[in-house]
């Protein structure tokens, strides 16, 4: 088997059944099983594919998992050379997984590789970044990647000075779509299920990377991504839950490959964002009362 696909689903039935026909439509050359693991939708989204696509192996599970735990039930009961993780609000285009495929055989030092993103209506998505450090966390609070998008330093986490038109080696395309090889996945171990979700692909890239193997971007790959249609159904007190499974998430990589010190200053950076942001929200309230003043 060359590729195993693997799908976790959560309540997005209309999408996953887009994403399942692009597959089968637009996959041929080589040999692939596609797997769709249910996180308790209450859509029908189970039974759905369960009725129009027998040929893709189920999993249900009757509570959330979570994005790790979903996907290592599929990589442990698949079998081929390479498995790809892939969100059920993404379209395969013609032969993308083929090509995909074929860039890995063709780079035997490959751990990883991710296809070229774009949205729906065809605007780029872009989708690597460099691995989060105390330095990007730094230019991160105080917005520097922002005014600066186009500068290869205060960029550096966003990749924002690249346009991912030609092929590179990068630390961590997005999981969204990340082909990754089986002989990495039997050396670094599957996905982290001390994550939730999130910060997942970060640190499966960063051990395979450290494990020696290459990761790279391709354009010769194209996939279109809706993005974040699971967790956009979130109602505001979810929201808030969500955020702070972010949060958990992101500590869990910075302890994890920086030490527990790394990770109490990258929480006093947003502590010091929180104050920076309300400090000029103040200046700017006290101009415009000054101004309204000096008219009237």
């Amino acid at each position: 088997m060359d590729l195993s696909i693997a799908i976790v689903s959560w309540n997005v039935r209309t999408l996953l059944r887009e994403c399942l026909r692009s597959i089968f439509e637009n996959t041929r050359g080589m040999s692939f099983d596609v797997f769709v693991c249910d996180n308790g939708s209450s859509d029908g989204s189970f039974e759905m594919v369960k009725a129009e696509f027998p040929q893709v192996k189920l999993i249900e599970n009757h509570t959330n998992l979570g994005f790790t735990k979903a996907n290592n039930l599929i990589i442990k009961g698949s079998t081929g050379r390479y498995v790809i993780l892939l969100n059920p609000d993404t379209i395969v285009t013609k032969d993308s997984l083929a090509t995909l495929v074929k860039f890995m055989d063709l780079r035997p030092s490959a751990g990883a590789v991710g296809p070229k993103l774009e949205y729906p209506d065809g605007s780029p998505q872009p989708s690597c970044r460099a691995f989060p450090t105390l330095e990007t966390e730094i230019y991160r609070t105080l917005f520097l990647d922002q005014v600066f998008p186009s500068s290869p330093v205060f960029g550096k986490y966003l990749m924002s000075c690249w346009n991912h038109e030609d092929v590179r080696e990068v630390d961590q395309p997005m999981g969204a779509a990340l082909l990754v090889r089986r002989a990495a996945i039997e050396g670094v171990g599957s996905l982290d299920e001390g994550i939730f979700i999130w910060y997942d692909e970060v640190d499966w890239c960063k051990r395979i990377q450290d494990a020696g193997w290459k990761i790279y971007f391709t354009p010769e790959a194209l996939i279109y991504h809706h993005k974040n249609k699971s967790f956009g159904q979130w109602k505001i007190k979810a929201a808030l839950k969500g955020a702070l499974v972010w949060r958990g998430s992101r500590n869990y990589y910075f302890r994890k490959h920086h030490g527990p010190l790394i990770m109490v200053l990258v929480n006093i950076l947003d502590a010091a964002q929180i104050v920076l942001v309300f400090g000029l929200l103040y200046v700017l309230i006290r101009v415009a009362a000054t101004l309204i003043r000096s008219v009237f």
